[in-house]
C-alpha cells in the first residue's frame, strides 16, 4: 500500500496533472517522422541529383575537338574548338556556334575526321 506520508504529495500532483493525459512522449519520438522524411528526400531526390551533376562535370571536362554532341536545346553538332568556358560547335558547313559548356546534354561518339 501507499504510505500515509506520501498521500498529500500524490494528491497535490494529481491536481496539477492534466485530466485524461498520460506522460508526455519523448521529444525525439515526436521528431522521428520528420527525420524519416528528411532521410527519404535525401536518398530519393538530393543524392541522385548530386550524382548527375558530378557526372555532367566529368562529361564536359572530357569533351575534345571532334566529338559529336547534342545540346540541351537539341542542336546536334561537332566540337570544333574548346575554350575556357565555351565550345565552338560546327553545325553545318561554314556554320559555327559558340555555346556555353553547360549547354551540352550528351556526347554521342567522336567522328573519324575532326573538323
Amino acid at each position: 500500500m501507499i504510505s500515509t506520508s506520501l498521500l498529500p504529495i500524490l494528491h497535490t500532483l494529481a491536481e496539477f496533472a492534466p485530466a485524461g493525459q498520460g506522460a508526455q512522449p519523448n521529444p525525439i519520438f515526436q521528431f522521428m517522422p520528420l527525420l524519416f522524411i528528411g532521410v527519404i528526400f535525401y536518398f530519393l531526390l538530393i543524392r541522385p541529383q548530386q550524382k548527375r551533376a558530378k557526372d555532367h562535370v566529368k562529361l564536359v571536362a572530357a569533351i575534345q575537338s571532334g566529338d559529336r554532341v547534342v545540346t540541351n536545346s537539341g542542336i546536334h553538332g561537332i566540337i570544333a574548338n574548346v575554350k575556357d568556358t565555351t565550345f565552338l560547335l560546327k553545325v553545318a558547313d561554314n556554320v559555327k556556334l559558340e555555346i556555353s559548356k553547360d549547354a551540352i546534354a550528351t556526347v554521342l561518339k567522336p567522328t573519324d575526321n575532326a573538323a
